[in-house]
């Protein structure tokens, strides 16, 4: 693997512990011990749900991308998809952050541009994957 790779990856293992403690914070605000209401308690459970989903897919797609021998371009796949793993999860974390929000604030931005790396990532790793699969055919 590339040095810079498993620097990356180094990095993304240690933020579980974050991603761990946004479980236990909503432990509390479904325990009661954390004041929320219903549009914070479900953006809070996205946010940690897509925190988790999204590190494991970007540590895939930094598995495939380096394992398959491909360069150029399809090497921004993972930190695309890694970008989405820390910009989706704080859209809905700090786009319900307040005293009793009934609706997203401005920080919703977040989870559309999250979305977009996301899928940039997604389509620049398969697409870079499949072309280099079919070099390595002929």
């Amino acid at each position: 693997m590339h040095a810079a790779n498993l620097i990356n990856a180094g990095i993304v293992l240690l933020t579980v512990v974050a991603i761990e403690s946004g479980g236990l914070f909503l432990l509390k605000v479904m325990g009661g011990r954390q004041r929320a209401n219903d549009f914070q308690k479900s953006f809070y459970r996205a946010g940690h749900a897509h925190a988790g989903v999204l590190v494991i897919l970007g540590l895939v797609t930094l598995l495939l991308v380096d394992g398959s021998g491909a360069d150029g371009p399809v090497m921004w796949a993972p930190t695309l998809v890694l970008s989405a793993a820390i910009l989706m999860p704080a859209g809905f974390f700090l786009s319900a952050i307040g005293t009793d929000p009934k609706k997203p604030n401005r920080f919703v931005v977040l989870l559309f541009v999250g979305s977009a790396a996301l899928a940039a990532g997604m389509l620049l790793g398969g697409i870079g994957l499949i072309m280099e699969g079919v070099a390595q055919l002929s």
